[in-house]
């Protein structure tokens, strides 16, 4: 590879667009309260939880399509493209929502937010799908640690992201805070369009745009991946963008907080995760992360109080932080031939289990509080520490029934693990499957 490019910059440039996604979804969870008190409520009181959800979700819709497509074409648009398409999707996305209640009246303004929630998930996809095999492409002998090391900055992006939501809440409307995400948005376009990139990927390794979308099919064992990254992401998206909602009351502090804190871990351990992955393999480190995963989300269902709950974000944390970039990392030494395809396919699953999952989350939270409370009617007509308690028990129960996701994942992992045992890095990209 003719090196006429500025490695280090173009890592940079990946951890900054990667920032924001992080920033602006930790920012979305952080003023998720403030959004549906003073837009949803009023206009559907019974159904907010699962439309503050259906809207949350709505990026993750977007980034997997984003990603599936922009993936399968990224030689064509370009690298650079994508970055700068998706710093204007950074910066339009969070102007729709902030401004949605200026626009519109009514079911319209839910829309608008929506919208708005769509474009800031087409921004992160394709975000993923230019950052991902950039740097596999720079660093082809390396690529588990240092796809850890990128992603470490999404946590980053959470943490600076979730503080600005916490500490600027007695200050700044939410409006406000949403609004931040456009300052990072407007560098990312700056510095993606000043940027030199490196020529497409499928040029320097010689695999055609057939060969590349048919290694998944020619190779089923790819879609046993397909199927975990859907899981992992369960496991990790979804509770990172409700534990705001669902346990700030309960447990006596903001939940926002545990999310800057349990970002906090990735973002260290994620630094360290290569070095774990060569002692005991990628799907050795994916079974002891599903395991950690399910007993925190389960931990996290019973946490009554801060000691509690921080506890029980540890071992979730612990869990989760290295599962997005190391399955990344696995399928992209598994199945080379398969290219930037292969990464935006599982990133794409990844994503719309956060799709499917966030609404499912949130109408089970409002089938769980109606029931609590005794029927609609009750449940419209309870008040302060009634309502709050009956809330509580309901978010409970959404946490329980997400720890089964790690509980399968622990079957899956555990069948490769066994399976590759003592294979090379070689035979497991060339296998037959």
């Amino acid at each position: 590879m003719a090196e006429t490019f500025n490695k280090g910059r173009l890592f940079w440039l990946g951890i900054l667009a990667l920032f924001t996604a992080a920033a602006g979804l930790a920012i979305r969870g952080a003023i998720a309260s403030g959004l549906k008190s003073e837009w949803i409520d009023p206009i559907a009181p019974l159904q907010a939880g699962e439309l503050l959800a259906a809207a949350l979700g709505a990026a993750f819709l977007s980034f997997a399509i984003t990603l599936f497509v922009a993936s399968a074409f990224l030689d064509q648009i370009g690298m650079k493209r994508c970055l700068v398409a998706a710093g204007l999707c950074f910066f339009a996305g969070p102007l729709l929502i902030v401004s949605a209640g200026h626009l519109a009246t009514g079911m319209t303004i839910y829309t608008i937010v929506w919208v708005g929630m769509l474009l800031s998930g087409i921004g992160w996809g394709l975000t993923e799908a230019a950052i991902n095999p950039l740097t596999t492409q720079l660093y082809p002998d390396d690529a588990t640690h240092r796809l850890n090391v990128l992603h470490a900055w999404f946590p980053g992006g959470i943490i600076i992201g979730g503080l600005a939501g916490f500490f600027l809440s007695a200050t700044l409307p939410w409006q406000g805070i949403m609004a931040l995400v456009m300052i990072p948005a407007a560098a990312t376009i700056l510095v993606a369009a000043t940027t030199h990139f490196p020529p497409p990927l499928r040029s320097e390794t010689g695999v055609t745009f057939g060969q590349m979308i048919g290694e998944v099919f020619r190779r089923p064992s790819f879609f046993i991946w397909f199927g975990a990254m859907f899981l992992t992401a369960a496991s990790e998206l979804a509770p990172g963008q409700w534990i705001d909602v669902a346990l700030s009351n309960r447990v006596g502090m903001r939940g926002i907080l545990l999310l800057v804190y349990v970002n906090a871990l990735m973002f260290v351990f994620r630094h360290f995760a290569g070095r774990l992955a060569n002692r005991i393999s990628n799907p050795g480190l994916l079974w002891v992360s599903s395991l950690l995963a399910g007993i925190g989300l389960f931990m996290l269902s019973q946490a009554q109080s801060p000691v509690t709950a921080i506890l029980a974000a540890t071992v979730w944390g612990l869990g989760v932080c290295v599962m997005w970039p190391t399955m990344l990392a696995s399928v992209a030494e598994r199945y080379p031939r398969g290219g930037a395809w292969a990464m935006g396919l599982v990133g794409s699953a990844g994503a719309l289990a956060s799709f499917f999952v966030l609404p499912r989350l949130g109408a089970m939270f409002d089938q769980a509080k109606i029931e609590f409370a005794g029927g609609p009617e009750a449940f419209a007509a309870l008040t302060g520490a009634a309502k709050l308690a009956v809330e509580d028990a309901a978010a409970s129960v959404s946490f329980q029934k997400l720890a089964i996701m790690p509980a399968v994942l622990l079957v899956v992992f555990g069948f490769i693990w066994m399976r590759e045992r003592g294979k090379s890095r070689a035979a497991l990209a060339g296998e037959a499957a």
